[in-house]
C-alpha cells in the first residue's frame, strides 16, 4: 500500500477577504510541485465564502466539476440557461465543463458564510458538450456506511450524479468506534479520503478534521472512527 499525508495545516491557504480558501493541491497563486494532483483528481478546494459574496461569470473547459456544500446556500448560474439556482447542504452538483461552459457561483445568504468544496476530475474525454446536474442526498443514507454520490457514466449500478470519468465520489458519516473497510472499485485506481470532522484511523494512520489521506496499491483499507466522524472518499484513477 502507497500512502500520502496531507495535513491540514500543509494546505496552500489564501485570505481574501470575502473568501477564505485551502488548497488541497496547487491552484491559483499557490504551487507546491509536490502536490499537483492525486491520479485524475487535480483540486480540492476547501472554501468558506462570506455572506452575498461569490465568483463572478468566469470559464472552464474540459474539466469535471463537483461542488459539495457543507453548510450553507449556493446560487450557481451559467450558460445553459441555468438562472441562480440554489444548491443546499444536503445536495451536490456536478457541471461537465466539456467544449466550455461559464458560471458564476455565490453565497445565497445575506447573513451565513458558505462552506464548501470543490473538486476538480481531470475527464477520460475530451470535447463533450457541456452539461449541469444537481441531486439531494438524505444524510441518513450515509451513517455508518458508503453513500455514492458520483461515479462514471459507464457505471451502471449507481444512480447518483455522473461525470466523464471512472471515478466514484463518496460520503461516510462514522459514529465512534465504527469500523469500515473500503473496497477499490476499480483497478489501478486510489482514493483520496479526506476526514471532514471527528478523529479517525486509517490503517492506523491517525487522521484529525481537514486531515487527508491517499491511498493506492491495494484493493481495500480500513477506517475506524475515534469519534463521530465525516468522511469524503475520491477514488480516481492513477494517472
Amino acid at each position: 500500500m502507497k500512502k500520502i499525508i496531507h495535513k491540514a495545516e500543509s494546505r496552500g491557504f489564501a485570505d481574501h477577504g470575502w473568501l477564505q480558501a485551502n488548497h488541497s493541491f496547487s491552484f491559483a497563486n499557490w504551487f507546491d510541485k509536490e502536490r499537483i494532483q492525486f491520479g485524475a483528481l487535480r483540486v480540492l478546494n476547501d472554501d468558506l465564502i462570506a455572506p452575498s459574496m461569490g465568483f463572478s461569470t468566469h470559464p472552464h473547459q474540459n474539466m469535471e466539476i463537483i461542488t459539495i456544500p457543507l453548510s450553507g446556500k449556493l446560487k450557481h448560474k451559467d450558460n445553459l440557461a441555468n438562472e441562480w439556482l440554489t444548491v443546499e447542504s444536503n445536495e451536490v452538483q456536478v457541471m461537465s465543463a466539456g467544449t466550455g461552459v461559464y458560471h458564476s457561483e455565490m453565497n445565497a445568504s445575506v447573513n451565513e458564510h458558505l462552506s464548501l468544496f470543490q473538486l476538480w476530475i481531470l475527464p477520460y474525454k475530451e470535447g463533450v458538450s457541456p452539461r449541469y446536474d444537481q441531486k439531494v442526498f438524505n444524510s441518513e443514507d450515509r451513517k455508518n456506511k458508503l453513500q455514492i454520490v458520483v461515479s462514471s457514466f459507464d457505471d451502471e449500478e449507481n444512480s447518483g450524479l455522473k461525470i466523464h470519468q471512472n471515478a466514484q465520489i463518496s460520503r461516510l458519516d462514522l459514529e465512534e468506534n465504527i469500523e469500515f473497510k473500503y473496497q477499490f472499485k476499480y483497478n489501478n485506481s486510489g482514493v483520496y479520503l479526506m476526514n471532514i470532522s471527528g478523529k479517525i484511523l486509517v490503517d492506523s494512520t491517525l487522521l484529525k478534521q481537514r486531515d487527508a489521506i491517499g491511498l493506492s496499491e491495494t484493493s481495500d483499507f480500513t477506517i475506524k472512527a475515534l469519534e463521530t466522524s465525516e468522511l469524503l472518499l475520491v477514488e480516481v484513477p492513477m494517472l
